[in-house]
């Protein structure tokens, strides 16, 4: 079996679907790409088990078959070169394969494909067609706030809640709730899923700007589609927290300040800030915000002064810094709004800016003062 294919069109093709690819994968032959020709057009797969990616490059062939070829190998090989036609050659008894280039030749040892695992299907009770733009930015302002506790598997991937309205994207970590609202996804069936953080950071990663998705769900599985690529994942079978409850609606004290203003003096004071806890404490009064920390270990303490839009009793309230600037970091917002009710309750960042058909709420825990340190 013989094709020939542009180098680099091949590898902007393997890198948008070698995330997929396990360091350390459960079973050998998942170190591979699967590489299958039909009719001209060549289909290479990546799977985990878990998550698989396929996309599809038309090549010059006149033989049909398929083998599976070393990820790793053939992406640095192909790293290296420089764009021009290149052949590969493969021997469909030994798996041997040869890639022929204008001045050199590289072989490498293949396997068989029949040992790769098959695609997994998706038996759709349920589709949704959206732009990239808009699954974009609900992965960037949802994924980050997911667990890494896989002690907790519902929370390590993103709730995805459709009806005939909107759709509703929730993640949190137990310290962080982000929920993210758009009114222009919705669906005429009603359904709640979790889908696992590794498939939504390899969309983010892979996702052009701008073109059309397909998103088709089943009870186990999710697929999104996406011009030549699909991504397959399994979903996660566990039942997610119950947010709602978790979101004070009750906040009189309310300040108002630019994003990046308070995302710049949080980096600075966390530098004073205990190492372990990254506490820092914010003292609120008319029109002023005062930030501090103090690591007492060392003899390290930093303040700053901003001037901010307050309404609301002078209050004292601590947080952990480094989740609160990760939060600040993924909103795009010009001006931000903390609402908040007491020391002790959760404060909830809002954009006073954003899209006419989102919405988006951020919820932050906060810390004890009388264990500040």
């Amino acid at each position: 079996m013989k094709f020939i294919v542009s180098s680099s069109v091949l590898l902007k093709n393997l890198q948008n679907i070698n995330g997929v690819v396990a360091a350390n994968p459960i079973v050998p032959i998942l170190e591979n790409f699967l590489f299958r020709i039909d009719d001209g057009t060549l289909t290479v797969t990546a799977s985990d088990l878990q998550t698989t990616m396929t996309t599809q490059i038309p090549v010059e062939s006149s033989e049909n078959g398929a083998i599976a070829i070393p990820a790793k190998l053939l992406l640095d090989t192909l790293r290296s070169l420089p764009e021009q036609p290149v052949t590969i050659n493969i021997n469909t008894d030994t798996f041997g394969t040869e890639i022929l280039t204008d001045n050199g030749r590289y072989k490498l040892s293949g396997e068989n494909p029949i040992d790769f695992p098959k695609l997994p299907t998706v038996n759709k009770s349920m589709s949704v067609d959206m732009t990239s733009d808009i699954l974009l930015s609900a992965i960037n302002n949802t994924v980050f706030a997911t667990s890494t506790d896989d002690l907790r598997p519902a929370m390590t991937g993103v709730l995805l809640q459709l009806n005939e309205s909107n759709a509703t994207f929730v993640a949190t970590d137990g310290h962080r709730l982000i929920r993210y609202r758009r009114t222009d996804l919705s669906s005429s069936a009603s359904t709640s899923i979790i889908i696992p953080r590794k498939a939504l950071q390899l969309l983010k990663a892979s996702l052009p700007e701008n073109v059309p998705v397909t998103a088709e769900f089943s009870q186990a599985n999710a697929s999104f589609t996406f011009g030549p690529t699909q991504l397959i994942c399994r979903l996660i079978d566990e039942r997610f927290p119950d947010y709602e409850n978790a979101i004070p609606t009750n906040n009189p004290n309310v300040m108002t300040i630019g994003r990046t203003d308070l995302l710049g003096s949080l980096k600075r004071i966390m530098i004073y800030a205990n190492r372990t806890t990254h506490q820092i404490r914010l003292a609120l009064k008319t029109n002023s915000l005062t930030i501090s920390a103090e690591d007492l270990d060392y003899s390290n303490e930093a303040n700053e002064k901003l001037l901010c839009d307050y309404d609301g009793e002078a209050m004292e309230i601590g947080f952990n810094a480094k989740l609160m600037a990760e939060v600040l970091s993924n909103l795009s917002a010009k001006m931000v709004s903390l609402e908040m009710s007491a020391p002790n309750r959760a404060g909830l960042l809002i954009p006073a800016d954003k899209e006419e058909n989102e919405d988006i709420l951020m919820l932050v825990m906060p810390v004890m003062l009388n264990t500040y340190a």
